[in-house]
């Protein structure tokens, strides 16, 4: 059985990181976070592919997300990226089976550690369309002027929004319509930038306060574009309008799917 992995840790009692995760408490379901195991498998039900349901794992998968950190030997890569706020010492794998990842900024990275990785770049979020084709259906009939995703650790920068305000935690279905029915789509949370670009929607990120820029300059370089710029609040992004057009083949990154390893 191959294992998916994701990041999607359980809620804290309290803010702060000394306090020890509680059993029981909710998962934070930051819906960006989410969309890997749903593209997976959806490819899987396309390729009438079943995952073996015993409960030994015996391969892992990396997909979408900043979460290159949490690959052990052996994991296979597909559209992953790199965290720019861990540090070097911290990715302990030696030896991975990559098929593509997230960006050129990935790839050097893995580079650096000797590991061989093909120049197939791409969020697999950005194959949502292909697979929910009423995406393209519900983007055709808009119905907000704008929304503002934040990255969840950014929630409290854009409060006096609450009208075009999503939180990025709400349910994942929601959210990925309300972008579609979008005609501008703005924040600080990478995915809603990815999500929107998908269905060729104008989109600008916000600078954050949480986030380094490597994953933002990481997508952006993957996706063509060698001169993004973030704006500094919501009023820049209005003025600023949508990012240059991606350059992105989604059947290049298909075709990388590690379907061998199912």
């Amino acid at each position: 059985m191959v294992k998916v992995i994701n990041w999607n840790p359980r809620e804290r009692l309290f803010k702060s990181s000394r306090v020890l995760k509680v059993r029981g408490l909710k998962r934070v379901n930051n819906f960006g976070d989410l969309i890997g195991p749903l593209i997976v498998n959806k490819i899987l039900e396309r390729k009438a592919v079943f995952n073996n349901k015993r409960p030994v794992f015996s391969k892992r998968l990396l997909t979408v997300g900043s979460i290159l950190h949490f690959a052990k030997n052996g994991d296979t890569i597909w559209g992953s990226g790199r965290n720019g706020k861990i540090s070097y010492e911290l990715h302990k794998f030696r030896e991975l089976d990559v098929r593509a990842v997230r960006g050129p900024l990935t790839r050097e990275f893995l580079h650096q550690k000797e590991i061989n990785c093909p120049e197939v770049y791409g969020d697999p979020a950005l194959l949502l369309p292909t697979f929910f084709e009423e995406l393209h259906i519900k983007s055709k009939n808009k119905k907000y002027n704008l929304t503002i995703i934040p990255n969840l650790n950014d929630l409290d920068l854009f409060e006096k929004y609450t009208q075009d305000v999503i939180n990025p935690c709400d349910n994942l279905y929601s959210i990925i319509e309300r972008i579609a029915k979008s005609e501008f789509v703005v924040g600080s949370s990478l995915h809603a930038i990815v999500v929107a670009e998908s269905l060729g929607i104008p989109a600008r990120l916000i600078q954050g306060r949480s986030e380094p820029s490597f994953k933002y300059e990481d997508y952006y370089l993957g996706t063509g574009r060698t001169g993004y710029k973030p704006a500094r609040n919501l009023m820049s992004a209005l003025e600023m309008g949508g990012e240059a057009e991606m350059k992105f083949d989604s059947d290049k990154l298909l075709d990388t799917f590690p379907i061998d390893i199912y």
